[in-house]
């Protein structure tokens, strides 16, 4: 019996690892997306991934007949939306504040201007490519919304603000 077991442990290990040796790469894009941390900087997505891979894998016995893809994503969509509520009070409420460490990488620097609400539908939609309906589902949200949001964060990105507007000069009456 003690052997079996074993045998059946090192047969899931064996399987998980080839997983993550295939997948590992596209879910930690997809955290650095989320996060918006440059690419060779990212502890954020990577502890995010780690969180996410280690639920799947306490999982993986469960996972019969599932994509483990597909859950290992959805870790990573719930815990960075568990994350970012707790960062930023409320999920999606305000647009968080460009640093000067923004202005580096370009793709990094405009997802920094998203809310991480409108990032995390950005990237389960666009990147992932993820169905209205099951990012809808997955984020407890309207199919309205999360077509709303979708719809924010593309115009964010194609049409970035230009700065400052220009200031007037005062006309003092003679």
């Amino acid at each position: 019996m003690r052997e079996r077991r074993a045998f059946q442990n090192a047969r899931r290990a064996r399987e998980f690892e080839a997983f993550v040796a295939g997948a590992a790469g596209r879910l930690l894009h997809a955290a650095t997306l989320l996060t918006a941390e440059p690419p060779n900087a990212n502890p954020r997505a990577r502890r995010l991934l780690t969180l996410a891979l280690a639920h799947t894998y306490a999982s993986w016995d469960r996972l019969r007949g599932e994509d483990p893809y597909d859950r290992a994503r959805q870790q990573l969509a719930v815990r960075f939306a568990r994350g970012a509520w707790h960062q930023y009070g409320a999920l999606g409420r305000s647009r968080p504040a460009p640093s000067p460490s923004d202005s580096g990488s370009g793709s990094v620097a405009v997802l920094a201007r998203l809310t991480p609400q409108e990032r995390l539908v950005l990237v389960l939609r666009m990147y992932e490519g993820v169905a209205e309906e099951q990012t809808a589902a997955l984020l407890g949200l309207p199919v309205e919304r999360v077509r709303a949001i979708c719809a924010r964060a593309m115009t964010t990105l194609l049409h970035p603000p230009r700065g400052p507007a220009p200031t007037m000069a005062k006309v003092v009456p003679s």
